[in-house]
């Protein structure tokens, strides 16, 4: 088993401890670690971001970094725990379009996602891929469009669970070309490629950093990105834009936070700490072989752009008209 792929990875341990001092320490060195929760399973693509940054992480924390997958409920399982925990900085934890998704595709919520955190900085995007296993006899957004088209509701399609952005995208691909598929909700993204691969679902939206490795093996076949621009970690993938749907584009981001009421102090520790992260060379390097594109925000920013982001993919979610329990 890959120790990278397991639920729980202690990572990042103190500068002093490894004789670096090329990032700045924003704690006293200390044996407590700082617990960051992934509300998603183990491989997707926030989880691939946050090990190949939890090493810098522990650096500029100056203390040891744990990342733990809580995965469930489209994310609110994992949340859930960040909001309960004490607000003194040593439990935040890492969210994707999910967060500001849940409000708009659940009933009933168990915290407020815009009210019930403490944003600390949207860190980035990561580009998403429309893939298909490799006995689907497509190669592009054409002959996918016609296989479906041919044969309506004789294809599935996978997602990492009922509302999320993998779910959504795959939605708006459907709808904006006009085809339909058979929805095939999984609990994470680690569970759906496996799939995938084994040809159960026929096809689906990923983070390309978690499947970049079965694309260039062949295990999966890359259809088109989901976003506006092709990836420089995979400059020869076409976007499915411009692909014949000009209007499509989506892409996963991924962001930083912590409980409701964290103190001044401890949302600048935390920022400072991810933005020195992020900004080293070893980190820079990986996401940039990734293809992720990093530009930490502001505490300030962050606030503003999960309210317009909730308010965007409540128009998607009302299209979809995609209703949870």
């Amino acid at each position: 088993m890959n120790p990278t792929l397991s639920r729980r990875t202690v990572l990042g341990l103190g500068a002093s401890a490894l004789g670096l001092s090329a990032i700045p320490v924003f704690a006293q060195g200390t044996d407590k670690p700082v617990r960051i929760v992934l509300p998603i399973s183990a491989g997707s693509g926030v989880d691939t971001i946050a090990r190949a940054a939890a090493p810098a992480l522990g650096k500029a924390f100056g203390q040891p970094v744990v990342i733990e997958n809580l995965p469930g409920a489209g994310g609110l399982t994992g949340t859930s725990v960040v909001v309960k925990a004490a607000p003194d900085g040593m439990t935040l934890g890492m969210v994707s379009n999910n967060h500001v998704i849940n409000p708009s595709v659940y009933k009933k919520m168990p915290f407020d996602a815009i009210d019930d955190i403490t944003p600390i900085s949207v860190v980035g995007a990561t580009p998403l891929v429309l893939l298909v296993n490799p006995k689907v006899p497509a190669r592009n957004v054409k002959e996918l469009v016609a296989l479906l088209k041919a044969k309506p509701d004789g294809y599935n399609y996978a997602s990492s669970g009922n509302g999320t952005i993998i779910h959504l995208a795959g939605e708006m691909f459907l709808d904006e070309a006009g085809v339909k598929a058979r929805h095939i909700p999984y609990k994470g993204t680690g569970p759906m490629v496996i799939d995938m691969i084994a040809g159960q679902v026929e096809m689906g939206v990923v983070a390309l950093p978690a499947v970049q490795q079965h694309i260039k093996s062949g295990a999966l076949r890359a259809i088109g990105l989901c976003g506006s621009a092709r990836s420089p970690a995979a400059p020869e993938i076409p976007t499915i834009a411009e692909q014949g749907l000009p209007n499509y584009s989506v892409e996963g981001w991924f962001a930083v936070i912590g409980p409701a009421k964290l103190p001044a102090a401890e949302v600048k520790r935390a920022h400072d700490a991810v933005v020195a992260a992020f900004s080293s060379a070893e980190v820079q390097e990986a996401m940039a072989k990734q293809g992720n594109i990093i530009k930490p925000s502001t505490p300030e920013d962050a606030a503003t752009y999960f309210r317009s982001e909730a308010a965007r993919y409540a128009a998607l979610v009302k299209k979809a008209n995609v209703t949870l329990e």
